[in-house]
C-alpha cells in the first residue's frame, strides 16, 4: 500500500508523533483509513509504535521520512518529478494564451500595413505614370518603429515600473504580488480554479475539530452547521445526516435518559499531545468564485486588446476579399490569408468565452450564498438553542474525555530493544506487582 500524501502532511504538521484520532483530526480522514495508511506509513518508513498502559498507541517517525519513502519508492519519486515537470508546463500554458493574443495583434496589423502600402503604391504609380520625380525620389517608405501603451517590461513583469523608479522604493515591501500581464490574460479567460476545490477536505476538518473541542462528545446540532442535505424535517429529527459522520470518525450513539441522542467518539479522545481548544468557523463557508485575480486594470487591458483583435481582423477580412490582394502580394500576406479564420476566431472568442464565464459564475454564486445561508441558520438556531438541545450537549459533556499518550505512560516502543524497555521500567513494573498482590489479597 502506498503512503497517502495528506497522512504524510498531517504527520509533518502535527510533529512526527501522532495517533489516529490526531490524523483523522488533521486531515479529515476516515478513521479506518487514517489507521491503515499510518500502520503502511509506519511500516515503509521506519515508524515506531508507542502503546500507553491504557492500551492506546501512538506512531512516532522519523524527522527524514519522506527521503526514506523517496528512497524506497521509484513511483513517489516519478510523481514527485513529474509535478515539477507539470508546474513548468502548466506555466507555459498560461503565458501561451497571452502570447497568442500580442502575436494575432501582430500578424494583422503588419498585415493591414503591408496591403494599405500595397495599394498606395499602385495607385501612386497609376495617377503619376512615372512623370515627376519629385514624388518618387529619395526611394522607399519609412514607417517608425513606436510602442503604444507601457513599458514592454511591464507585460511580464508588472512591478518593473515601480521597483526601478525612486518614488516606489518605500513601498514595495508591503505590496502584494499581483499577476504578470501574460497570466493575466489566461486568468481573464478561464478564471483561476474551482476555489472550493478542496471544500471536503476542509468539511471533514472542521468537523473533527469541533468533535476534539467538544473532547469526542457532541450532539448533532452542533455539526450541522458543516453539513449539507440534511433531509426533510423527519430525517432532520432521525439525525440521519450523522450516519456518515459516524463512519468516518468511528463513532457511536448514545442515548440519554429522556430520550435524546449524543454521539461519542473515542478514537479522537486520543491524542499524542495535550491539546487545546482550536479556532473553528461557526459553519462551513463555501468561498464564491471570482471572475479572474487579474486587476482591474490588467482587465481593462485585455478587453481593449481583444477588441482591437477583434475590430483588426474584421478589417482585415475586408481588405482580404475576392482574394485578388493575397494573390498580387504574396508572401506574408497570403500566409496571414491562410489562417484568417483561426485569428478571427481567437479574436471572437477571446470576448466571448469571458463574457460567458462572466453569467456562468453570477449563477454558481447564487448557490454557493444559498448553502452557505442554510448553514449559517443552522449556526444560528445552535447560538440560540432551545432548553432541549442544551441539555442534549450537557449530556454529551459526561462521556468527554482526552487520553494524552506521553512518554511517562509508555509501556512499550519500537524503537528501542524490549530487554532494555524492562531494564528501564524496572520500578515502574515492581509497583505494578505489588499493586496487583495487594489488590488480590
Amino acid at each position: 500500500m502506498a503512503p497517502d500524501p495528506k497522512i504524510m502532511k498531517a504527520v509533518e504538521q502535527l510533529g512526527y508523533r501522532v495517533t489516529v484520532g490526531d490524523v483523522a483530526t488533521q486531515a479529515g480522514l476516515n478513521i479506518n483509513l487514517a489507521q491503515q495508511g499510518l500502520l503502511a506509513l509506519a511500516s515503509n518508513a521506519g515508524g515506531h509504535l508507542q502503546v500507553a498502559e491504557s492500551g492506546e498507541i501512538a506512531y512516532l517517525f522519523p524527522k527524514n521520512f519522506r527521503s526514506v519513502l523517496r528512497n524506497k519508492f521509484l513511483r513517489l519519486q516519478l510523481q514527485e518529478w513529474w509535478e515539477k515537470v507539470w508546474r513548468v508546463l502548466f506555466y507555459l500554458i498560461r503565458i501561451s494564451f497571452g502570447i497568442v493574443l500580442l502575436l494575432s495583434i501582430v500578424l494583422i496589423m503588419v498585415a493591414i500595413a503591408i496591403i494599405v502600402i500595397g495599394i498606395s503604391a499602385a495607385s501612386d504609380n497609376n495617377d503619376s505614370g512615372g512623370g515627376d520625380s519629385s514624388h518618387s525620389g529619395g526611394g522607399g517608405f519609412s514607417m517608425p518603429f513606436f510602442w503604444f501603451g507601457p513599458d514592454i517590461f511591464w507585460f511580464f513583469d508588472p512591478g518593473y515600473d515601480r521597483r526601478y523608479s525612486r518614488q516606489g522604493a518605500a513601498s514595495r515591501s508591503s505590496e502584494k504580488k499581483q499577476l504578470n500581464f501574460l497570466e493575466a490574460i489566461f486568468s481573464f479567460l478561464f478564471g483561476d480554479g474551482n476555489p472550493n476545490a478542496d471544500l471536503e477536505e476542509r468539511r471533514w476538518q472542521e468537523i473533527a475539530t469541533i468533535i476534539r473541542n467538544s473532547r469526542g462528545a457532541v450532539a448533532a446540532e452542533q455539526i450541522a452547521p458543516y453539513l449539507d442535505n440534511l433531509g426533510e424535517s423527519y430525517q432532520r429529527e432521525s439525525e440521519d445526516y450523522m450516519l456518515p459522520v459516524l463512519a468516518r470518525f468511528d463513532g457511536y450513539p448514545e442515548v440519554s435518559p429522556d430520550g435524546e441522542i449524543v454521539y461519542h467518539f473515542p478514537t479522537l479522545q486520543t491524542t499524542a499531545r495535550q491539546q487545546s481548544v482550536q479556532a473553528v468557523q461557526a459553519y462551513l463557508r463555501e468561498r464564491l468564485w471570482r471572475f479572474s485575480q487579474a486587476t482591474s486594470g490588467q482587465v481593462m487591458l485585455a478587453i481593449g486588446l481583444g477588441a482591437v483583435n477583434c475590430v483588426g481582423a474584421l478589417m482585415l477580412g475586408s481588405l482580404l476579399s475576392g482574394g485578388q490582394i493575397a494573390a498580387q502580394l504574396g508572401g506574408f500576406v497570403a500566409f496571414v490569408q491562410s489562417i484568417y479564420w483561426l485569428l478571427l476566431a481567437y479574436g471572437i472568442g477571446f470576448l466571448a468565452i469571458p463574457l460567458i464565464r462572466y453569467f456562468w459564475i453570477q449563477l454558481k454564486n447564487k448557490s454557493v450564498e444559498a448553502r452557505n445561508q442554510k448553514r449559517q441558520e443552522q449556526a444560528i438556531a445552535l447560538s440560540q438553542a432551545d432548553p432541549i438541545v442544551q441539555k442534549k450537549i450537557a449530556y454529551a459533556q459526561q462521556f468527554a474525555a482526552q487520553n494524552v499518550i506521553t512518554e511517562e505512560n509508555l509501556v512499550y516502543t519500537s524503537e528501542n530493544d524490549l530487554l532494555d524497555q524492562e531494564i528501564d521500567r524496572k520500578d515502574q513494573i515492581d509497583a505494578e506487582w505489588r499493586r496487583r498482590l495487594e489488590s488480590g489479597s
